[in-house]
């Protein structure tokens, strides 16, 4: 008896993963007429596209033929412009447009059905594929691919790894002290890691890659929104760093941290890490160490405007936000004169309306940049960056953020030319009409 029901649950188990899994036949999508910029070049080049199951497989100015079975979908596109899908190099899948105290409580399952609708309209908004940089995302990314939810292609790091009062610590003031190996709801979840001393970062680091991290995030320095650490505390040792980096680069992967001062930026890179996140306070001397180093720096375009988060005036956290925001325009500054590898991201947490502007996030790089440049840096450039983690990145059947023979079939077309008027990409639901990602249609406006 007991045989026969380890036998039907095994069958169970083989029809439900067989199911689950089976692989659809290869869908071959013919766009016709197309205005292309292939992300890397400033420039366009009229022709069509063959797409061909997740891939693009054929790219010509002449007409492309198709087979005569009448199984691929042909699309006019109707002169209008074909750009790779978006890349959001600094995302927070399950924080992004939740209100704070509402996550900091819910049930971790609420947060990822949740998260789930969040990263459907990141996808709907163009943005095809995201660096998530802490909060738990690894198990939404892994449903996504799976197909069980619709969303962007995920590089989760996992949780949020930090020190004690550092930028990562969500904790009341009445939490401390902590009886050892004690964790908070966040942390059993896998939300946030609070780290002290280099075994416990080496211990953190280990799980995070365990559970499918494509790369880490630490925090190196104070946050702005985090209620313990004013902007100039330096976070983490050398030998705490050192722990993290030396278990990314064992599973052939790097860590990225937050900071925001040169005194983080500098302990962080001699350290051995590869990418600096904000950096908004650079000097110099930070500037030319990324430089000379080949270190990214994935600066968002953090301004006192109309986009601020609303921080009540005169509290600790506002003075942080205007020390930091009137470092931006300087920053910027620094990357172009030393021709830093700069990445773009928006940084959005817990805030539903902000959000939505994601487009408008990019389009406000016009500030410092042409164009081309933001469209390259949004596209091929953060795909290079994404590179960086290697044989973790869960994707590798074709390349990221371009448009080219041998790409993922990653695809917007947009109704005019966003090397014209990048204002085009903040408005998504009316410009953006077709959304292509994987080589399967998530938007098409176009035979309505």
């Amino acid at each position: 008896m007991e045989t026969n029901k380890k036998t039907i649950a095994l069958l169970f188990v083989m029809i439900f993963t067989t199911t689950l899994f089976a692989q659809e036949a290869p869908t071959k999508i013919l766009i016709n007429n197309v205005n292309i910029f292939n992300g890397k070049d400033n420039k366009i080049i009229t022709g069509n596209i063959l797409i061909e199951g997740k891939l693009i497989k054929t790219i010509s100015a002449s007409a492309i033929a198709t087979d005569r079975s009448g199984l691929t979908r042909i699309i006019d596109g109707k002169g209008k412009y074909l750009i790779p899908g978006l890349i959001d190099n600094h995302s927070h899948l399950l924080f992004e447009s939740i209100p704070q105290m509402q996550a900091m409580v819910s049930d971790f399952a609420f947060l990822n059905l949740f998260a789930a609708k969040a990263a459907e309209r990141q996808l709907l908004r163009g943005f095809t594929t995201v660096r998530d940089l802490g909060g738990g995302s690894i198990t939404l990314a892994k449903a996504i691919d799976m197909g069980l939810v619709i969303g962007p292609r995920v590089y989760s790091s996992g949780a949020f790894i930090s020190q004690t009062g550092g930028h990562g610590d969500f904790g009341l003031p009445t939490d401390v002290p902590r009886k050892i190996g004690e964790m908070s709801y966040a942390e059993r979840n896998g939300m946030v890691a609070i780290a002290d001393g280099a075994d416990q970062v080496l211990l953190r680091s280990r799980e995070q890659l365990r559970q499918g991290a494509t790369q880490l995030k630490l925090m190196a320095g104070g946050g702005v929104s985090s209620s313990y650490d004013p902007l100039d505390v330096t976070q983490y040792t050398d030998m705490e760093f050192k722990a993290a980096v030396q278990a990314a680069e064992n599973w052939g992967t790097y860590v990225a941290v937050h900071a925001y001062t040169p005194t983080a930026i500098k302990s962080a890179i001699s350290a051995g890490v590869k990418c600096i996140e904000h950096g908004n306070l650079a000097d110099e001397s930070s500037a030319k160490i990324m430089a000379e180093k080949g270190v990214w720096w994935s600066l968002q375009p953090f301004l006192d405007d109309e986009d601020a988060i609303p921080f009540p005036e005169g509290s600790a956290n506002r003075k942080k936000q205007l020390e930091m925001t009137n470092g931006t325009d300087n920053a910027y500054k620094l990357a172009k004169k030393y021709n830093v590898k700069l990445a773009w991201g928006t940084d959005c947490l817990f805030d539903p309306a902000l959000a939505e502007k994601q487009g408008k996030q990019l389009s406000k790089m016009t500030r410092w940049f042409t164009p081309f440049e933001v469209l390259k840096m949004a596209t091929y450039n953060n795909a290079q960056l994404l590179a960086l983690s290697g044989k973790r990145s869960p994707y590798h059947d074709g390349k990221l953020g371009e448009i080219s023979e041998g790409a993922y079939a990653d695809l917007i077309l947009v109704d005019g030319n966003p090397l014209k008027n990048l204002k085009l990409v903040e408005d998504p639901k009316t410009n953006f009409k077709l959304i292509v990602k994987d080589g399967k249609i998530f938007k098409n406006t176009l035979e309505e």
